[in-house]
């Protein structure tokens, strides 16, 4: 395999196709063009034309994968510089925001998937599909889910909610900056919360506080409420 083995050769590529893409989004500023949707379906289509099976890819990709929690972390810090902001604009409102779209976010999936007649393990493998990966997977775990389907779930999600969920909140007239962040990163976590950055600072701190309690409601309630859906 030579070069393309070598992990190197995976980093660069994933690094050198996101910057095209971002490119791409920057000139024609279109939806469905958003980075990290052109760059997965890019990599894919590299791959498979290539020839390249995902282990020999994944060679390189684990490393960047590494740098998902640092990432995440990081989040941190503009939501420090802008706390105080935050606080003054939502406290008590923002808590009660998250618990109601933790319950929703919940619901919209897993009851739906079960009226459908999905499997119940299916179910659990769904119904954490708006919190970060590591959170969803480890609540899929315990609830008896699929951990690789809940992977996959919750990075459609993020992208959808990237992809659509600006426009989608334009459009239902959502102005205030914290609503709109509340709304992405509760939604989309990660991959929702860089769409929130794109619109400004405030928007992306306050999509940042989202990730963290929700993923916290969700952790609490998926349970609870997984619980009273297998018993209706």
């Amino acid at each position: 395999m030579g070069i393309i083995s070598d992990p190197i050769f995976s980093i660069a590529i994933t690094f050198f196709v996101y910057f095209l893409a971002q490119k791409i989004y920057r000139r024609y500023n279109f939806m469905l063009f958003n980075p990290i949707l052109l760059s997965i379906v890019a990599i894919i289509v590299l791959l498979k034309t290539v020839g390249i099976d995902f282990q020999t890819y994944n060679k390189g990709g684990r490393f960047i994968s590494f740098f998902l929690g640092p990432s995440v972390i990081a989040l941190g810090v503009p939501l420090y510089v802008r706390f105080e902001e935050i606080r003054k604009k939502g406290g008590l409102s923002i808590i009660v925001s998250i618990a109601i779209g933790s319950v929703v976010g919940i619901l919209s999936a897993a009851l739906t998937a079960k009226l459908l007649g999905a499997s119940k393990s299916v179910v659990a493998s769904i119904a954490p599909k708006s919190v970060t990966t590591p959170i969803a997977m480890g609540i899929t775990e315990k609830i008896g889910g699929i951990p690789s389907l809940t992977a996959a779930i919750v990075v459609a999600t993020g992208i959808l909610g990237a992809v659509i969920g600006p426009a989608f909140l334009r459009f239902i007239g959502v102005k205030s900056k914290v609503a709109f962040g509340l709304a992405m990163g509760s939604a989309s976590h990660g991959i929702g919360t860089a769409r929130a950055f794109q619109e400004g600072e405030l928007e992306g701190a306050v999509s940042s506080l989202a990730i963290g309690l929700n993923g916290i409601a969700t952790a609490i309630i998926t349970p609870l409420l997984f619980y009273l859906i297998y018993k209706l």
